[in-house]
């Protein structure tokens, strides 16, 4: 399945939460997207809850299946509770830091940057969002000025934003360190990602 393009408040209604930026449609139509949302009332199965934990996640972070899949057997082939791997190898994203760090207003303008190559790594251009920071790495907005007023768009749209406490961000310098791993207290608390495990061990 491609990267999802279409209306986002639909999805936020789907899963009750704003996996996308919230908007007002959302208030008014606090229901399931559809001619029959007001009414539908589903008997969730146990395949659902896991289709729809998988999905929600997948949704968050902007992944397309096949990425997802991959990512999810990588942890899988990792030391540790493999959810809190899985969940860890999501956040440690290059897309996903730069959005932590607050240079962009929500995952997919953070993707999009990295993408256009505003963004260093350790003194080097990376342009994969994809790419898995390591403690110790540096992450930099690139010097060139039309990097800078975009990262300084997204700074100033996210100044209530303060970074979880596994990242430092040095304000005014455009640049951020990965002090260590996240635990999984640090990480998104809606998600069962035990759920997620147990679909894909069908």
């Amino acid at each position: 399945m491609a990267r999802y393009t279409g209306p986002v408040t639909r999805i936020n209604r789907r899963f009750g939460q704003a996996i996308f930026q919230a908007k007002k449609a959302m208030e008014k139509k606090p229901y399931l997207p559809g001619i029959h949302g007001p009414r539908l009332r589903r008997k969730a199965s146990e395949y659902s809850l896991g289709l729809n934990e998988k999905q929600k996640l997948r949704f968050m972070y902007g992944l397309t299946e096949k990425q997802f899949r991959l990512t999810f057997a990588r942890a899988k082939k990792q030391r540790g509770v493999t959810g809190e791997v899985f969940m860890q190898l999501l956040e440690i994203r290059l897309d996903n830091i730069v959005y932590l760090l607050g240079f962009a207003r929500t995952r997919k303008a953070s993707r999009q940057m990295v993408n256009h190559g505003h963004v260093v790594v350790n003194g080097k251009k990376v342009d994969i969002p994809s790419f898995n920071c390591k403690p110790g790495d540096v992450v930099e907005i690139s010097e060139k000025s039309n990097s800078r007023q975009l990262a300084q768009r997204g700074l100033d749209d996210t100044q209530l934003h303060t970074p979880p406490a596994w990242l430092e961000r040095i304000d005014g310098a455009f640049r951020g360190t990965v002090s260590r791993l996240p635990i999984r207290d640090e990480m998104d608390k809606t998600i069962n990602e035990q759920l997620i495990v147990e679909f894909y061990s069908r």
